[in-house]
């Protein structure tokens, strides 16, 4: 996964995204224990990076998949749509649209017990 979010940040540094359309780039992995590499590149106006460019994307690579560790586990713990609905509503019923309101309190718990990096 690592390599990925090095390949998402290197594009999003040259003004590039990924395009799953075009395919502009695939990662592979044969486990045969070397790991992940690029096995195609097709990024028009961009040379394929090297390991030594795609290292210096490391620390922002990490926080990436923090990022979306912690994001998966807010959208658990939140709960569905309908019941976080359901609470918006009684919220309005009550006269409590703002941070008096139990939606508030349960969206900003989970928040804070799961802050993004």
């Amino acid at each position: 996964m690592a390599l990925y979010y090095n390949v998402k940040l290197y594009l999003e540094a040259n003004s590039k995204i990924w395009d799953a359309e075009k395919n502009n780039f695939v990662i592979q992995n044969n486990s045969d224990g070397n790991g992940d590499f690029i096995r195609t590149w097709n990024v028009s106006g961009l040379a394929k990076p090297t390991e030594e460019q795609l290292a210096t994307y490391n620390a922002g690579s990490i926080t990436e998949e923090n990022n979306l560790i912690i994001r998966e586990t807010r959208k658990t713990a939140y709960g569905s749509i309908g019941d976080q609905l359901d609470l918006l509503y009684k919220d309005m019923l009550a006269d409590k649209g703002d941070k008096s309101g139990e939606w508030f309190k349960a969206v900003k718990a989970v928040k804070d017990a799961n802050p993004k990096e």
